[in-house]
């Protein structure tokens, strides 16, 4: 069983930051890609960040040079470093993993619960 936990999300003002956490764990033996995803009320999920297991990251234009995806690989861990924040940044926030539990096994893509983050304006 692999289970990916996010924490992290909450209410601030315009301008202020916050950081995302997404906590994999269970039964794991290699992670490939891992993403932050949103998705606002009434929208699609959209692809927030990206961060390769080996170091590449990409961005969705409207968070690029706010926004900083991190990962610690020793700890399965992912991070979101979320900088002067929008109203339009609200969302619910998911966490994607692509993770294989066995050597040789297909990568299967698993998704965390989703935080909420809420910016005032």
């Amino acid at each position: 069983q692999v289970q990916l936990v996010e924490s992290g999300g909450g209410l601030v003002q315009a301008g202020g930051s916050l950081r995302l956490s997404c906590a994999a764990s269970g039964s794991i033996f290699s992670i490939a890609a891992m993403r932050w995803y949103r998705q606002a009320p009434g929208k699609q999920r959209d692809l927030v960040a990206t961060a390769t297991s080996g170091g590449s990251t990409n961005y969705e234009d409207s968070v690029k040079g706010r926004f900083t995806i991190s990962r610690d690989n020793a700890k399965n861990t992912m991070y979101l470093q979320m900088n002067s924040l929008k109203p339009e940044d609200t969302a619910v926030y998911y966490c994607n993993a692509a993770i294989n539990r066995h050597s040789g096994e297909a990568y299967y893509n698993y998704w965390g619960q989703g935080t909420q983050v809420t910016v005032s304006s």
